[in-house]
C-alpha cells in the first residue's frame, strides 16, 4: 500500500496527469483509504513542487501540470472524503494584492487548504485593500491570505491589514501571507499572524493558528 501511494507521488512531481489519476483510481479499487492516498499520495507529491520552483528547478509550466495532476486525483478522492464526513478545518479567503497579476501561487495554496479540509475562497489577481475588507465582512473567515510576487506590491499587505483594522474587522481574521519576495521578519513587520514559505507550510501555520 505504501508502494501505491509513493508512485502517486512521483507521477505526480512528474506532472502526469493521466497517470496520477488512474493509480490514484487504482488505489481505492484496491482498498487503500481515502485519507491515506491523499495524506501520502497527492499531499506528499506536492510538497516538494514549491521547494523545485523556488529553486529554480522546476518551471511553471511543469508546476502547473503538477497542480493539475493533483485535481484530477482530488476530483476521485473528493466525493469519498465528503461522505466519510471529514471535519471542515475552516474558511479561507485569498488573493494576490493590489498591483500584482500573478495567480499560481494563491491557485497551489488554496489547492493545498481545500486539500486540508478548508473552504476556499478565492478573490484572484490584482486585489484592493478595500476588497479584502469587503470579502472578509461578505464571507466571514478565519483567515485571510495574501500573495505578492513583486516586491513593488508587498506594502499593500500592510494597507490591508490597516484597512481591517480601521473596519474592526482585524481580531476576526487571522492573517496568512506568502509570495517570493515575502519573508517571516517581513510579515511580522507589518503585523501578518503567520507566513508561509510554500503551500505546504502555510497549511500547517494556518492550523496552528486555529488550534489544529
Amino acid at each position: 500500500m505504501e508502494q501505491r501511494c509513493a508512485v502517486i507521488s512521483s507521477r505526480l512531481v512528474a506532472g502526469a496527469v493521466d497517470e496520477v489519476a488512474r493509480l490514484v483510481g487504482e488505489a481505492m479499487e484496491a482498498g487503500l483509504p481515502a485519507r491515506e492516498i491523499l495524506d501520502d499520495g497527492l499531499l506528499h507529491g506536492m510538497a516538494p513542487v514549491g521547494d523545485l520552483f523556488r529553486d529554480g528547478d522546476m518551471f511553471i509550466p511543469e508546476v502547473l501540470r503538477s497542480a493539475k495532476a493533483m485535481h484530477a486525483g482530488m476530483d476521485l478522492l473528493r466525493p469519498v472524503l465528503t461522505e466519510s464526513g471529514v471535519e471542515r478545518a475552516g474558511k479561507l479567503v485569498i488573493g494576490t494584492v493590489q498591483g500584482d497579476r500573478h495567480e499560481i501561487g494563491q491557485n497551489l495554496v488554496g489547492m493545498m487548504f481545500e486539500s486540508a479540509g478548508f473552504e476556499v475562497v478565492r478573490l484572484g489577481v490584482d486585489v484592493t485593500p478595500a476588497a479584502f475588507v469587503a470579502a472578509v465582512e461578505e464571507h466571514e473567515p478565519e483567515l485571510l491570505g495574501m500573495s505578492s510576487l513583486l516586491t513593488t506590491t508587498m506594502p499593500y499587505m500592510a494597507r490591508t491589514i490597516r484597512a481591517l483594522d480601521e473596519a474592526g474587522l482585524r481580531d476576526r481574521v487571522k492573517v496568512l501571507v506568502g509570495g517570493a519576495p515575502v519573508s517571516g521578519e517581513f510579515a511580522d513587520a507589518f503585523g501578518a499572524d503567520a507566513y508561509g514559505a510554500n503551500a505546504m507550510s502555510a497549511v500547517a501555520k494556518a492550523k496552528a493558528l486555529l488550534g489544529g
